[in-house]
């Protein structure tokens, strides 16, 4: 059986119970209830899935799949394909804006390539863990094969449940792959039934003619690819990326181990639709992090009816805003154990109705 297959087996609902028991000592603690509003959620949330809520996170981790995309071609991007391993570089080296906010976050930074264009050396923290040499052009054809779907999506579960069984007790996600936000909007558009147009952002801040190209690199894919709405594994191979195949599998080992996955942006979000229609449950274990400037970010929040715990008009990607996310997830767990009930703070409740 499949590594993938297996995991999914193993996926079970969050526990009510501890979820209830979570509620009632929130409502407990010397505020109004429900006045935290997302960092209650969040500890109920952890309590579903862990069984309670844990004094503190012991480790964390942020993965951070690399991968290329064969529908720049098209001229989707600003930026040539040369900035992928370009910023694996800065990555290995601590110089991107993700190194600083994972450090932020006490985080450690795993970073994978799974799927960059070129050959990288051995690099610090880097895994190297090519399933290909980046996808084709979407635009003309599917973008990977079915099996490379599966291979994709089992190094992020391999890589996740590594870390996991390190000790991690918080999983991030993040990627960098010029081009990404296309197969991303194509993955949208398939699972939301959106016209292209409506939920296609600049990326990259590409320019109006560049937004056109975009649009039309998607629609073409769509058309010519007919990626059926019903079998993810089809969605994902036909106008996916390896990056997002490996996030939805960080994603599917986290639920199956009962660990929570915070995502990021637009095209983690993407990853995350295809996880939680593999499995339909995954969506009760996913932490959103920020709302992105990406028009279709929303729309996809939307349909795994999640919630961002921040808007920041952030756009860059990497992570950035689920290393932001890890920070309050942290302050929920601080609200939870270290503030005063009424009862030892010697308040009077609110009164029950």
């Amino acid at each position: 059986m499949k590594l993938l297959d297996q995991t999914l087996q193993r996926i079970k609902p969050l526990d009510a119970r501890a979820m209830a028991k979570a509620q009632a000592h929130l409502d407990e603690l010397t505020k109004p209830p429900g006045s935290l509003g997302a960092l209650e959620d969040i500890a109920r949330r952890l309590a579903g899935i862990r069984g309670e809520v844990p004094r503190r996170l012991s480790r964390k981790a942020h993965i951070l799949m690399a991968g290329d995309h064969g529908v720049v071609a098209e001229g989707v991007s600003a930026f040539p394909q040369e900035v992928t391993p370009q910023m694996v570089f800065n990555f290995s080296r601590g110089g991107a804006a993700i190194n600083v906010l994972a450090r932020h976050a006490s985080a450690e930074l795993v970073l994978v390539d799974i799927g960059v264009a070129s050959d990288l050396p051995e690099l610090p923290g880097l895994l190297k863990r090519k399933v290909a040499p980046g996808t084709a052009n979407l635009a003309r054809g599917p973008a990977m094969t079915r099996e490379q779907a599966i291979a994709a999506l089992e190094v992020g579960i391999e890589v996740a449940s590594a870390k996991i069984e390190a000790g991690n007790e918080l999983l991030g996600i993040g990627e960098m792959g010029i081009g990404n936000t296309t197969p991303s909007s194509a993955i949208l558009a398939v699972f939301s039934g959106r016209p292209v147009e409506e939920i296609t952002g600049r990326g990259t801040g590409v320019d109006a003619n560049r937004l056109r190209l975009k649009i039309k690199a998607i629609q073409q894919g769509l058309a010519i690819n007919n990626p059926n709405p019903d079998d993810p594994l089809d969605v994902l191979a036909k106008v996916g990326g390896l990056e997002i195949a490996g996030m939805a599998g960080v994603i599917l080992a986290g639920v199956a181990m009962r660990v929570p996955v915070i995502i990021d942006g637009f095209i983690s979000g993407a990853a995350a639709l295809v996880a939680t229609r593999l499995a339909p449950l995954a969506g009760e274990f996913i932490l959103a992090s920020h709302l992105s400037e990406e028009p279709g970010h929303a729309v996809a929040l939307e349909l795994m009816g999640l919630k961002p715990m921040l808007t920041m008009q952030m756009r860059l990607g990497e992570g950035t805003g689920a290393a932001l996310g890890m920070t309050l997830v942290d302050a929920a767990i601080m609200i939870y154990h270290e503030m005063a009930t009424f009862s030892q703070a010697g308040i009077s409740g609110a009164l029950k109705s």
